[in-house]
């Protein structure tokens, strides 16, 4: 029996991995678990498969295994794959990064807004991959015809904040296994159109594409469409007409806190794909429209930003945590706020 693979979709995280669960029949005979898996996964080849469980990618039963295993029946086998490579040629670029940790098996990076992750649909340079392989061209592991080198997830281009990259196969079998299972800690700060009414609370729905823009993602009835997804919010400060709020995230579908807030009808401040960049909140007065405009200004982009990142480290076992600061637009967007209401109550 297979599962539907569950593609790795990291916040707007996307598309970096295949995710492919099998259980074996009852009546399952035993058979070297390269040979079963290639039986069952159209288009990929043996090799490939073989490939996976040399950098620890297939697991039995919740433990790694070797391509010659035999497999049993009722085995529950899970594997990770790459993406197929596609034809583009990652070029390097000397891009300066804000690296807040780095060892021999991965760095933390604080992406700033407005860099595309990695390249595709128009953006073939300048983009965070292009800068990784300037800095990974000496790495055993760096191969230039991968277009996400080191990558295990990934935000919006216009989403600032923390990202973990790899430096290594193992780690990046190691991390990618660790967003599939969710068990990464991930926090993102947001400024939000309005007050929730409830000050926490939990939002749950099925996220995919919309069926009418296939640009961006909507939230759909669970079973009919899409994946499911959870997101946790915490307001952390009302600012009259707008709010920052805390978002944890138990899932990690693309575009997550922007489709699930739009849907508890609070959409991202200047999020121009979800209603966001238009005034939602407030009066009608011409020197409020100004402020409105002006702050659309400060932060030309949604307001989000990926605060805080926990994750096993893949070598040394250890419990790692980052926080970063606010990006500078956003900060500047709060403060403004913060300014706004202190002068209208008075």
């Amino acid at each position: 029996m297979q599962e539907k693979p569950d593609d790795f979709d990291e916040v707007e995280d996307g598309g970096l991995f295949e995710h492919f669960k099998f259980e074996a029949d009852l009546g399952q005979k035993q058979m070297r678990i390269d040979k079963f898996l290639a039986g069952r996964m159209e288009g990929t080849s043996r090799n490939r498969i073989q490939l996976a469980a040399d950098a620890g990618s297939i697991l039995v039963n919740e433990v790694k295994v070797k391509s010659n295993y035999k497999i049993k029946p009722k085995d529950v086998v899970t594997i990770v794959l790459d993406y197929p490579r596609r034809e583009l040629r990652i070029i390097a670029q000397d891009i300066p990064l804000n690296v807040v940790y780095e060892d021999d098996h991965l760095m933390v990076v604080n992406k700033p807004a407005g860099m595309v992750v990695h390249p595709g649909h128009g953006n073939y340079d300048s983009t965070l991959v292009n800068a990784l392989a300037f800095r990974f061209k000496d790495l055993p592991f760096f191969d230039s015809e991968d277009p996400r080198p080191g990558l295990v997830h990934r935000i919006d281009k216009d989403t600032s904040g923390l990202l973990v990259v790899a430096k290594t196969e193992e780690a990046k079998t190691s991390l990618s296994l660790q967003f599939f299972n969710k068990t990464t800690k991930r926090t993102y700060q947001a400024v939000v159109w309005g007050i929730p009414k409830e000050p926490e609370g939990t939002i749950t729905g099925h996220i995919g594409r919309s069926l009418k823009n296939r640009q961006v993602f909507t939230v759909f009835p669970e079973g009919d469409y899409g994946k499911h997804a959870v997101t946790h919010y915490k307001t952390l400060e009302d600012m009259g007409y707008v709010s920052l709020v805390e978002c944890k995230l138990e899932t990690g579908r693309t575009h997550q806190i922007r489709v699930h807030l739009k849907h508890i009808n609070h959409p991202l401040f200047n999020d121009s794909n979800y209603g966001g960049d238009t005034i939602l909140r407030g009066t009608t007065f011409t020197k409020y429209k100004q402020f409105v405009n002006n702050c659309f200004n400060i932060c030309p982009r949604q307001a989000l930003h990926a605060k805080s990142l926990g994750f096993v480290h893949p070598a040394t076992g250890e419990e790692m945590f980052f926080e970063s600061e606010l990006a500078n637009d956003m900060q500047l967007l709060i403060d403004k706020w913060r300014q706004y209401i202190a002068n209208r109550t008075e």
